[in-house]
């Protein structure tokens, strides 16, 4: 059975059944892969393995993270907006208005592994992070929780999600902040129209941008490609942006990253993308690059 199901199975297998199947499909063709290599893979591959050997497939393979339990997470009803919310830091997250408790307990624990300095997803870390005073450009904002965790240090966050869904909620969680909160609701890439900007075309040319965060589900290539001006001439500037959506994707931005004069780094561990249609050995992908232009 390949990793890649066919559109027969995933119609007549009730979805549980065809992810345990993907689960343990994947699982046999890591090890397979990993026992037939001519060497030993390095720490970082066996830290993972040795996971997989005891524990199911996951996203984020680490004993560190597994702490992280959705029962333990409180949900809250705001009866004013309509809106269940959680708490972070003290401060109100909120959700999609159709979102029932256990989806949100079950996301906001995705979100709080996501940002444990253990998990390969985490934006910052002890040599990168926002500064007081930042300006933070949040691409594929969502729920919104990283801008949410750093409110307090920056002058100005502008949030870009394109999902009304979203909009709604963000506009609830970011209400006593909305002074220096814009929430721009396009899709960001390389072209600029109705639905669509560039960060180029959006950010005046002397306008600042000190950090710039990007998670936008595998179009990351795309909001490069309309950001060649931004990334060519800034000055001071921060920028984290996932690599885990596509094989590839660390190297050619490393790449271009680099050529446009930034320091990189990339996040520490790997993610397993399992459930991608198009995974293919060496399985593991890096999180994230950080990248500083100073």
């Amino acid at each position: 059975m390949s990793i890649v199901t066919s559109k027969f199975l995933r119609a007549v297998i009730p979805k549980f059944i065809h992810k345990v199947l993907l689960k343990r499909t994947v699982r046999n063709s890591i090890f397979s892969y990993y026992g037939n290599l001519p060497t030993q893979p390095d720490n970082e591959i066996e830290t993972v393995l040795d996971y997989l050997r005891k524990k199911e497939v996951t996203n984020f393979p680490y004993f560190g993270l597994d702490k992280y339990v959705p029962g333990d997470i409180k949900v809250f009803r705001d009866k004013e907006k309509g809106l269940r919310y959680v708490l972070l830091d003290g401060k109100r997250l909120y959700f999609k208005k159709k979102w029932n408790k256990l989806r949100i307990k079950k996301a906001f624990n995705g979100l709080l592994k996501e940002q444990d300095p253990v998990c390969p997803h985490c934006y910052e870390n002890k040599d990168f992070k926002i500064d007081h005073g930042d300006v933070l450009v949040d691409v594929g904002a969502a729920e919104g929780n990283f801008a949410l965790s750093v409110i307090e240090k920056v002058s100005k966050v502008i949030l870009f999600e394109s999902d009304e869904r979203w909009v709604e909620a963000l506009n609830a969680t970011f209400e006593p902040w909305k002074e220096k909160v814009t929430i721009v609701r396009k899709f960001v890439g390389d072209v600029t129209n109705e639905g669509f900007t560039t960060l180029d075309d959006y950010f005046a040319k002397d306008e600042k941008v000190s950090f710039l965060k990007i998670d936008v589900e595998g179009a990351e290539m795309q909001l490069i490609k309309g950001a060649k001006r931004i990334l060519q001439e800034a000055h001071l500037l921060k920028l984290a942006i996932c690599t885990y959506h596509k094989q590839d994707d660390e190297k050619l931005f490393t790449e271009i990253l680099r050529n446009n004069g930034f320091e990189t780094s990339h996040s520490d561990g790997y993610i397993l993308m399992y459930h991608d249609r198009k995974l293919q050995p060496p399985f593991f992908r890096r999180g994230l690059i950080r990248a500083t232009k100073n």
